[in-house]
């Protein structure tokens, strides 16, 4: 049992506790009313509509409510006009406003409005650029936002809701000034976890299990859509850039060295054949396998660079960020490292708490800090894990394979597989001759990936295309028996490319992208109509491209395009080669395959309809032509 002697004096304690912190906010609130101006409120609400107005039209110009060439001057104009707002306010609170007392201090939202004052005038000076690129042609007249943009802004904009709805909750349960929650629920929500303002009654205390949990839920999201977006659609983009300056630079190499440079010219005869002591097949591989390595030349340096970028940006939050909280905590006297030190454990999210923000001035710039601190975070984690993390996993992974922990197969295998694997960087792959002419079915679908299951429209689509494969091998035995070998060959050719189809639907989405092989490679275009032996649709690999004004670099467009008329020459080394788009592999090889089809299927469809005109229009002629020999043999008996 409780003893109400012990229990009754502590409760009243804590509510006299809550009743002086009640009172202390009050007269501080009447304080302040003292000596404001409210002219100085009245612009400070006008700066407020008219960067929400500015905000609304940039929404509705996102989601194609609203023309480019209205939201963008509205939006503009009006960051603009907020920003000079607020620096006019924050000038006249600086130099003008009499402050009564000695200890007074400005409060945070005069920090705020600083802050706010600066992202509005560096957000609209960015976008006259935009505006200014997009009326000169460089730049689309409108935002078509992608799935994962759309996601990413909405989600963006419910965590801030999410975070300064509580806010506005915690301001009427536990008392606080407003932006005192503002500052609790950023902490609190990013699991940073300082602890200089706490809930302190039961019912802050019980609203923070909800709120929490939801709040981390909603980060989460955040966290995975930057991740998704930033460094996919970023890695993707510097990944090409940074391919197509190898390639160029491995050109010039090649160019200065006679051996090498005849390996870029088409052969033509079998006396540059032999002069070579290769065929045009073995050139086009030798032109895809140089083509490969550029590729995993640039991707590792573009990974290492990509986390020195994003280290660097680490770093500079870090240092700035300290020496802005050691300016602002002077009252404190904080040395810079030990803001160093506060810096670092909040921007690891650890949060010991024996460092805290006290100041009006500490306070938003913690906020604003770490707003921008978890995404920087996130980008760096992800760029280790491309390169140091992976690093030392796959060491570890080799040091446990051969010492305490082995897996299933015999260290022997695990050893031979290994040298195999470093020899064949160095030498020539033996088994790669006699898989050149099987099909990929034959060479990519011996290990399949592991994957929970394939998603409900591919699964779709595959149950239909098995169908038409088993329709058209079934044509193809009929055209046999009846001895018809063009439809024979029509319809098995048919069901090579819709069985290819199958089996590269498969391929979709897989992590990492499936890359194929040059055999794979070489059967995908002889299915569309191109033969790697046959130079007359090859070249030699351009080192610079020229190209009109606004034109898009022809980037994985080689002569395989089935709606063109006309082959265009390419090289694998080229601009045009079908290794250097940004598109995965599987995708572009899917979209052939059906132009393929559809134009063979379409093809099909114009011969029946032909040959069943032709049919009906010779069973129309036979009644009339021996109508004819009747009536002609009738005149003859009547002479």
């Amino acid at each position: 049992m409780n003893d109400p002697g012990l229990d009754e004096p502590i409760q009243q304690h804590s509510k006299n506790v809550e009743q002086e912190r009640k009172e202390e906010v009050d007269f501080q609130k009447e304080d302040e009313q003292a000596f404001l101006d409210p002219r100085l409120l009245a612009v400070n609400a006008i700066s407020l509509v008219i960067a929400l107005i500015a905000n609304v039209a940039l929404l509705l110009n996102m989601a194609r409510r609203l023309p480019f060439s209205i939201a963008q001057p509205i939006t503009i104009v009006g960051w603009f006009i907020s920003s000079v707002l607020l620096i006019a306010l924050v000038v006249t609170a600086t130099y003008s406003l009499e402050l009564p007392g000695e200890d007074r201090a400005l409060t945070q939202a005069f920090y705020y409005a600083i802050l706010a004052a600066g992202l509005y005038f560096i957000i609209a000076a960015l976008m006259s650029v935009t505006v200014y690129g997009a009326y000169k042609g460089h730049y689309p007249q409108e935002f078509k936002l992608t799935m994962s943009q759309r996601t990413l802004m909405l989600q963006t904009i419910s965590f801030m809701v999410y975070m300064l709805g509580g806010a506005a909750v915690y301001y009427r349960v536990e008392g606080w000034k407003f932006l005192d929650a503002v500052y609790f629920t950023n902490y609190t929500l990013l699991t940073v976890g300082i602890g200089s303002i706490t809930p302190v009654t039961h019912t802050g205390q019980a609203l923070l299990f909800p709120f929490a949990i939801g709040g981390i839920v909603i980060l989460g999201l955040v966290v995975g859509s930057i991740r998704s977006l930033v460094l996919e659609r970023g890695k993707k983009k510097l990944g090409s850039r940074m391919v197509e300056k190898k390639r160029v630079r491995m050109l010039k190499k090649m160019q200065k060295e006679e051996e090498q440079h005849q390996k870029l010219v088409p052969i033509d005869s079998a006396e540059q054949a032999e002069q070579l002591g290769m065929t045009e097949r073995e050139r086009r591989k030798f032109e895809f396998e140089l083509m490969r390595q550029i590729q995993d030349q640039a991707t590792s340096r573009q990974k290492w660079n990509a986390l020195l970028i994003s280290g660097s940006a680490w770093m500079v939050l870090w240092f700035v960020g300290a020496f802005v909280f050691w300016k602002a905590e002077h009252q404190q006297e904080w040395s810079y490292f030990g803001a160093l030190y506060f810096a670092y454990t909040s921007l690891l999210t650890i949060g010991y708490g024996d460092f805290t923000n006290f100041s009006n001035s500490g306070k938003p710039a913690f906020v604003f800090w770490s707003l921008l601190a978890v995404p920087t975070l996130t980008i760096v984690i992800s760029n280790m894990g491309d390169t140091v993390v992976k690093g030392i996993r796959d060491l570890t992974d080799y040091l446990g394979e051969f010492t305490i922990l082995p897996g299933e197969s015999p260290t022997r295998q695990k050893a031979k597989r290994l040298l195999t694997s470093v020899s064949s960087r160095f030498g020539k792959d033996q088994g790669s001759e006699e898989m050149m002419d099987q099909p990929p079915g034959m060479i990519g679908e011996k290990e399949k990936p592991d994957r929970g299951g394939l998603h409900r429209e591919i699964l779709a689509t595959d149950r239909i295309a098995g169908e038409v494969e088993k329709e058209e091998l079934k044509d193809a035995t009929e055209a046999a028996k009846r001895h018809d070998e063009v439809a024979k060959d029509a319809h098995e050719y048919h069901y090579q490319l819709i069985r290819e189809f199958r089996i590269v639907l498969k391929h979709l989405g897989e992590t990492p992208p499936r890359r194929y092989t040059y055999e794979e490679w070489a059967w995908f275009l002889k299915l569309m109509g191109e033969d790697e032996d046959d130079q007359s649709s090859h070249r030699k690999a351009p080192i610079k491209v020229r190209s009109k004004k606004g034109q898009v670099p022809d980037m994985q467009q080689a002569a395989s395009d089935a709606l063109e008329q006309q082959k265009r020459q390419w090289s694998w080394l080229g601009n045009r080669s079908l290794l250097m788009g940004e598109e995965d592999e599987p995708d572009w090889v899917l979209e052939r395959l059906s132009l393929t089809l559809e134009k063979e299927l379409k093809k099909r469809h114009e011969e029946e309809r032909s040959s069943k005109e032709m049919t009906e229009g010779d069973g129309k002629k036979a009644p009339s032509s021996s109508g004819s020999s009747k009536d002609a043999g009738t005149a003859g008996e009547a002479r």
